[in-house]
């Protein structure tokens, strides 16, 4: 690939969906040399985040083959993630059932040693089954 860099390359999402769905005959080679790239390939948080949408919403893929399909591109050895901890937490609690985008954001908070207040009811349960605390903020009745 002409003008490949030297150092490590951070992709974006339609390089992992290229990567994942391998739907277009001549990106996916393509994609598929920048994940494999000699000196790493970053993934940010934000960039998973996006793809599991993408994933979900544009090419309906369960929940199943959605983290299936994450956790085989971040188990690569020469993937580097962006807070690889609050990543696998995330992607253990979206196996388990939580909205992915609920889980990254409630283990980031955790990293951080700050409460998670929602608004979504949803969540809350979700986190409290797997142990987690997501603080349900309720609106005062009228």
């Amino acid at each position: 690939m002409a003008g490949l860099s030297s150092g490590p390359v951070a992709l974006d999402t339609n390089v992992l969906v290229r990567c994942i769905v391998a739907d277009d005959p001549r990106q996916t080679p393509l994609a598929a040399h920048l994940l494999d790239h000699p000196s790493g390939a970053f993934i940010a948080r934000s960039v998973l985040l996006e793809t599991e949408w993408v994933l979900r919403a544009a090419y309906r893929l369960s929940r199943a083959a959605i983290h299936r399909s994450l956790m085989a591109v971040c188990g690569l050895p020469q993937v580097r993630l962006e807070q690889p901890e609050q990543l696998a937490q995330a992607l253990g609690d979206f196996a388990a059932g939580m909205d992915f985008a609920d889980a990254l954001h409630l283990a980031t908070a955790e990293a951080a040693s700050a409460e998670f207040h929602t608004f979504d009811p949803r969540c809350a349960r979700a986190a409290a089954k797997r142990g987690r605390r997501a603080r349900l903020i309720k609106a005062p009745t009228r």
